[in-house]
């Protein structure tokens, strides 16, 4: 049986220019003037700089009705008042606004060096070394086989199968086994292993023979469970031998690199230039914010399209062709003043939001010390600046503020409170920088477990349970008791 009814739904739609806003003030510097590029070559109404005569205003919405992009009616060409597209302002608001950014200014960059990769350095290696053909098709293989860290994670069963299968290479594990010793003698040491034991001693082999060298080869070779878990006493039992010399032994150990192709992908990584969004300055007592200048660029409506709407107004046969082109123009137009407006509207949430954070922690930014750094959520600064927590999230992720103290992550001033022995407030920021403290200056000899360090975080005034002595300790990536001690 067929029914029909009428139903009312009430739901709340972002327009596209909301979304575009969205977009806009998640990107930081960088990738913002990146997104402005993109934008003027999509849309040739768009244009940057300066100009030479006058430009065309903001097209304020007061003066015309907006339309939706996406509706399926065509907007007759001879209904659109040419006159509101035009206008005679010298120079449009959002570029009165302060800018601390010149275009005198010049834009230093750094070249960088075009980067061999890491397996592509191996390879080159290789170079080095008399092989066969087939040697050098599976020492090749066994290079693409190294994972980004300097080990092969593979079974040379599965090795041998899969050049097989895929490469159409036949061999044996035998000689898989003879390749991966010269694989072993390439550099980074270590390089090739396949597990952290046999990089370890890949690269003690490199190192000039001495007691304490042959030693600490001795201990991964034969003793790897126990000094995995530190039990320094079986060691010292094990191999009758002083303090000093298993400490020598140890700090060979501890000088050796567990991930030796990190280390050369760190070493050739183009550097990466932070630039901040704002920047925090102190004059007289008083603090001063300013948004990059490279934030608010001259952006202005083409006047070649501009002249085209003219040359439409004062023409007296419109084809139709020409009335086409002013369907395109109008499209144009319209997503040049949505993208400027949304530029501006970028501009004021940034700053006012940023302006909020600062006075919140006026405290820290007068004085630098962490310490003071009041508790602060999303929700705090939402309700200070009258913005949705989505928005003010949009605003501290990824974006930097250069300040007396270097230069900062935003969201790194947001804090979860917990409260003192006097019942106050404080940042879990400074209860972590707290515990760090304890921990530096503990005893390694016998380092203190977790209850012994919430009892002496209770004594300072702060009373937290040990499982949450734990969490901070982990994400302030700080191991357990027994891996801290020391010999």
């Amino acid at each position: 049986m067929l029914k029909q009814n009428l139903q009312l739904k009430l739901s709340q739609k972002l327009s596209p220019q909301q979304i575009q806003l969205m977009k806009l003030i998640q990107l930081p510097t960088q990738a913002f003037e990146q997104r402005l590029k993109e934008e003027m070559v999509e849309n040739p109404a768009l244009e940057g700089g300066k100009e030479d005569e006058y430009e065309a205003d903001e097209f304020s919405s007061d003066d015309y009705d907006e339309y939706d992009e996406y509706d399926n009616d065509r907007i007759e060409a001879d209904d659109i008042n040419i006159d509101e597209y035009l206008s005679d302002d010298e120079i449009p608001n959002y570029k009165l606004q302060a800018n601390n950014y010149s275009d005198d200014d010049e834009d230093k960059t750094m070249p960088f060096a075009a980067n061999v990769s890491f397996h592509q350095n191996l390879i080159e290696q290789l170079n080095t070394f008399i092989l066969s053909e087939n040697e050098r098709d599976i020492a090749e293989f066994l290079v693409g086989s190294i994972d980004d860290m300097g080990y092969i994670r593979r079974s040379i069963t599965d090795i041998v199968d899969d050049m097989a299968f895929t490469q159409g290479i036949y061999t044996d594990e035998k000689t898989v086994e003879n390749i991966l010793h010269v694989i072993h003698q390439l550099e980074p040491a270590g390089v090739g292993a396949r597990n952290l034991q046999e990089c370890l001693l890949l690269q003690l082999r490199h190192k000039t023979p001495t007691e304490s060298v042959d030693l600490a080869i001795d201990i991964l070779e034969n003793q790897f469970d126990a000094f995995t878990k530190k039990h320094y006493d079986k060691l010292l039992q094990k191999y009758n031998i002083s303090e000093d010399q298993l400490r020598n032994a140890i700090d060979q150990i501890e000088h050796l690199n567990p991930k030796p192709g990190g280390a050369y992908d760190n070493s050739n990584k183009a550097v990466e230039h932070v630039v901040p969004d704002f920047a925090i300055k102190i004059r007289d007592g008083e603090l001063e914010l300013t948004l990059n200048g490279r934030n608010a660029p001259e952006l202005h409506v083409s006047k070649d399209y501009q002249e085209m709407l003219q040359s439409y107004k004062h023409s007296r046969d419109k084809s139709t062709a020409q009335k086409d082109a002013v369907q395109f123009i109008k499209q144009k137009l319209d997503s040049a003043k949505w993208f400027i407006d949304a530029i501006r509207q970028r501009q004021e949430t940034l700053f006012v939001t940023m302006n909020a954070i600062m006075h919140y922690q006026k405290e820290y930014f007068l004085d630098g010390d962490e310490a003071k750094l009041k508790p602060m959520i999303l929700k705090d600064i939402a309700d200070l600046v009258g913005l949705d927590i989505s928005t003010v999230s949009r605003v501290a992720n990824s974006k930097y503020v250069d300040t007396p103290y270097g230069t900062k992550l935003i969201k790194e001033f947001f804090s979860e409170a917990m409260k003192n022995d006097q019942g106050e407030d404080v940042s879990t920021i400074e209860i972590k920088k707290i515990l760090q403290t304890v921990i530096n200056e503990e005893d390694k000899k016998k380092p203190f477990p977790d209850d012994k360090l919430a009892e002496l975080l209770k004594n300072k005034g702060y009373p937290i349970a040990r499982r949450t002595i734990a969490k901070y300790r982990e994400q302030l990536d700080i191991p357990v008791a027994r891996m801290r001690k020391k010999i």
